[in-house]
């Protein structure tokens, strides 16, 4: 049986998440912490020979980029701007009388919304003939306030990005789209992948999603969580073709401009699949996926 209610009672009951008092807010406990961690070295040991490039980036980011990459156009209900008390001593005096909502003014820094975007300024340039890998697992950040468990406002993806010359992109892309949905079934998962797109805002945005399905440009790796109508993606694949290159001025050595792709795990999300499909106790799940987990 499926239910967005059911599960999330569980979980809390279980104390593998702790309510905030937030809606998509939450802490996660020793237990979700530890199925997240093996889950994320389980993908470390798939990728080990990849030669990406270990990184890591805060959950803020320089709201130039921010702006750079239009998110704003694009997704503005899924934003989060940082605000701060820039005044004089004066002007903090009001706010206990006057409250602090009309005293604060934006700051350089913006919530991370998509684990890749920290990466894109640091390869501007050109790229060597084999492109670049870069790994990370970042914070994200995006204002969509809901009692649905795998609706979070924050979460952790980890993310791989992969730029160069169109066909290494693509390829890339290809490969693991196919490791992903492996990955998912080697945990017991009932995984499969279909063509998606992202939450554009407004009519506008349904042609751009339209656009975007038309030419698979994202790809998602679905699991059932609430729904099996609806299943939860778990694991999605963007190529961007050359949009990020043509923005942050990324090269290949023929001086083409490069192709980007990324992919990202939604790390709660799998741990909830797990945790939907196998039990909220790790210790009675099939031997089959504690093997993959808890192998060293």
């Amino acid at each position: 049986m499926y239910s967005s209610q059911s599960l999330y009672d569980g979980l809390v009951e279980s104390g593998l998440i702790v309510p905030v008092g937030v809606p998509g807010i939450f802490g996660r406990g020793p237990v979700f912490e530890d199925v997240l961690a093996r889950f994320d070295a389980y993908v470390t040991r798939i990728a080990k020979d990849d030669g990406a490039q270990k990184m890591m980036f805060p959950p803020t980011l320089d709201r130039k980029v921010f702006q750079k990459v239009e998110y704003m156009e694009s997704f503005p209900q899924l934003s989060g701007v940082i605000y701060s008390f820039k005044g004089n001593e004066r002007q903090a005096l009001e706010i206990k009388s006057k409250g602090w909502e009309g005293l604060l003014t934006p700051t350089d820094c913006v919530l991370t919304p998509a684990a890749c975007y920290p990466v894109y300024p640091s390869f501007t340039g050109t790229v060597g003939p084999e492109g670049r890998l870069v790994d990370m697992q970042n914070w994200v950040f995006r204002h969509e306030p809901s009692p649905e468990p795998t609706r979070m406002q924050a979460f952790r993806v980890r993310e791989f990005v992969r730029v160069g010359t169109p066909d290494v992109v693509v390829a890339w892309r290809d490969m693991w789209l196919e490791r992903g949905v492996k990955i998912m079934k080697s945990l017991g998962l009932p995984a499969k992948s279909d063509v998606a797109s992202d939450p554009f805002f407004g009519r506008g945005g349904k042609i751009l999603a339209e656009n975007q399905r038309a030419a698979k440009l994202k790809f998602e790796v679905l699991v059932p969580v609430i729904s099996e109508e609806k299943p939860t993606a778990c694991c999605s694949f963007n190529w961007h073709q050359d949009h990020f290159g043509q923005l942050f001025s990324i090269k290949t050595p023929d001086g083409a401009v490069a192709n980007t792709a990324c992919l990202g795990f939604g790390m709660e999300r799998v741990c909830m699949a797990l945790f939907k499909h196998h039990g909220f106790d790790p210790q009675k799940w099939p031997d089959k996926v504690r093997e993959v987990l808890w192998s060293s």
